[in-house]
């Protein structure tokens, strides 16, 4: 397999991952349409950067621990399942305590400050991407999926670590580039979303899909 080669095949490869909807695209899209788009590109820089960590340690060999280590996964793995737990939960009871004219309450107190408007937009920035990066590097999934399918996009030959950044970058090009598609259709719904019954609805799906995600982590499936 030369360069070329490698790289087109990876792209689809990763391609039709990032298409797949999941856990990514729920938090971008709930962010872009019931809080701000400073804080949604917060969300998908997060992801990213998660995403630009986790190849680069796989290029590097220290994310094979995840693999090679039962106690590391395990460690990595409760931690993320117990992040998204708590996420999703809090989603979910906002939508249940929050009544028709509480609409605009956020759910998180401490991000209602951070992200309000004293703070500005580079305040919801770092907000998003917060929860963006911890979403993406407490899953220690995200790690064995670089570790077990990285390798075999790198032609015989070809430095490891510089093939490894390269192969990183084609997935975080497609995932800017899909994420743009994201924020943009929410951002079109985003005045019908900010109804109350809308925001419920779209509480509820995402704060399902979260907790779905995190019990599939909880439970190793």
């Amino acid at each position: 397999m030369d360069t070329m080669t490698a790289i087109w095949s990876f792209a689809l490869v990763v391609g039709l991952l990032t298409l797949t909807p999941g856990l990514d695209t729920a938090l971008i899209l709930r962010t872009a349409a019931l809080r701000s788009r400073p804080e949604a590109w917060g969300v998908v820089l997060g992801i990213q950067a998660g995403t630009l960590a986790w190849g680069m340690l796989s290029s590097l060999g220290v994310s094979a621990l995840l693999t090679a280590s039962h106690t590391a996964y395990e460690a990595l793995r409760v931690a993320g399942a117990g992040y998204l737990l708590w996420m999703g939960s809090r989603m979910l009871w906002g939508t249940l305590r929050r009544r028709s004219g509480e609409a605009a309450a956020d759910l998180d107190a401490d991000e209602a400050v951070a992200a309000g408007d004293a703070a500005g937009a580079g305040g919801r920035v770092l907000v998003g991407l917060r929860r963006g990066a911890l979403t993406n590097l407490l899953n220690p999934k995200v790690g064995v999926f670089y570790v077990a399918v990285l390798p075999q996009f790198i032609p015989a030959g070809a430095p490891h670590l510089a093939m490894g950044a390269l192969l990183t970058c084609v997935h975080v090009a497609e995932g800017l580039t899909w994420s743009v598609v994201l924020v943009a259709f929410a951002g079109v719904l985003r005045n019908w979303l900010r109804r109350p019954v809308a925001r419920r609805v779209l509480d509820r799906v995402t704060g399902v899909v979260v907790v779905g995600f995190g019990l599939r982590l909880a439970l190793g499936d």
